[in-house]
């Protein structure tokens, strides 16, 4: 089963679910500023998108600039701030069985669908 972290309020994340809604695969919706990830469900999407945690930060965010800019910090306190702070994370994130991708732009979906 596909799943989809998505935001409703970023146009980016409609975008990717209106992609998947278009590909007629069946998908779930994960909301995930309402249900945020713990720890080990992000460590699991960061390995399924083969990236450093950094990477999966939105950098623009006041949060990330206010307290964690600049800072040497681990893969875990990376995680763990996104955890605490799930706005830090990039969306959306589209999964498939051990593989994932950040859709954006949503074209990049197809990558899973094929």
């Amino acid at each position: 089963m596909i799943k989809i972290y998505h935001n409703p309020r970023c146009r980016k994340s409609r975008e990717g679910l209106e992609y998947l809604e278009n590909s007629g695969e069946p998908f779930e919706v994960v909301r995930y500023l309402d249900n945020v990830p713990t720890m080990d469900e992000l460590a699991t999407l960061i390995e399924y998108l083969g990236i450093p945690p950094e990477a999966l930060v939105r950098k623009n965010e006041a949060i990330w600039k206010e307290q964690f800019k600049g800072k040497n910090l681990s893969d875990s306190e990376i995680i763990e701030a996104m955890v605490q702070h799930p706005k830090l994370i990039e969306r959306p994130i589209i999964v498939k069985d051990k593989k994932a991708v950040i859709g954006r732009p949503a074209d990049k979906i197809s990558i899973l669908l094929d």
